[in-house]
């Protein structure tokens, strides 16, 4: 069937006319050097979320992270058979390939995968069952909550788990052989954090006490001022 092919967004030929005048032409030799391959530290495992940009959260520059992002920032476990396995495959190239030193598992508050679960009055998200499928993977950590409170708002209790499926996945990633391995060498290390979208707040997990603490002492004065519900 024919369809009625739309022009290219204005808005990203805006924005690259842009980034033509500003990143790129203050970063060209970086992007030249980018050209010959990369060569990144840290692999990021990110929410599809529009709200929540590693790069722009961490100020990154190019080429400094390998970001894979799916719903949910979630991590499966180590399950080697015929089927794809996008995340999967792209663990596999940083870790082994690229030969990256860190892996952050980076959840974020208000999170739509997280409270899909989360509430069983809620209806698919799509028609299809792609997306159901997916979110089976927070199951574990639903367990690990004990499941929502009586008294328990559903957004308390999706924030909750939200923190608790980022340590899912980090159990899920030691499940690798790849990972296991690096790890016990001490040469790849495992963190996880949340990012609160309201308040700018980022929380770090601290491996020790098994919590999230505020990853800088003191918020700027402008943004404490912020008046946000939001953990943190």
């Amino acid at each position: 069937m024919d369809t009625l092919a739309a022009p290219f967004p204005e808005r990203l030929v805006e924005g690259y006319r842009a980034f033509l005048d500003d990143r790129f032409d203050r970063e060209k030799s970086r992007y030249e050097e980018l050209a010959e391959g990369q060569t990144p530290k840290i692999m990021l495992i990110g929410c599809c979320d529009s709200r929540v940009s590693p790069e722009i959260i961490f100020d990154a520059r190019p080429g400094e992270m390998f970001v894979a992002r799916n719903v949910a920032n979630l991590v499966p476990p180590f399950s080697p058979d015929d089927q794809l396995h996008g995340t999967s495959a792209a663990l596999e190239y940083a870790v082994q390939a690229l030969r990256v030193e860190h892996i952050v598992v980076l959840g974020h508050g208000r999170c739509g995968g997280i409270r899909a679960f989360a509430d069983d009055t809620q209806g698919p998200l799509s028609p299809g069952d792609f997306i159901g499928k997916w979110i089976t993977l927070i199951g574990p950590a639903a367990e690990r909550t004990g499941g929502r409170g009586r008294h328990e708002t559903l957004d308390g209790y999706v924030e909750r788990l939200a923190l608790s499926s980022i340590q899912q996945s980090l159990a899920h990633l030691r499940t690798f052989p790849c990972v296991q391995i690096l790890e016990g060498k001490g040469r790849l290390h495992l963190h996880g954090a949340y990012f609160a979208v309201a308040t700018g707040v980022l929380m770090l997990l601290d491996p020790v006490s098994g919590q999230f603490v505020p990853a800088v002492g003191e918020m700027p004065k402008k943004v404490q001022m912020i008046r946000c519900d939001e953990p943190g």
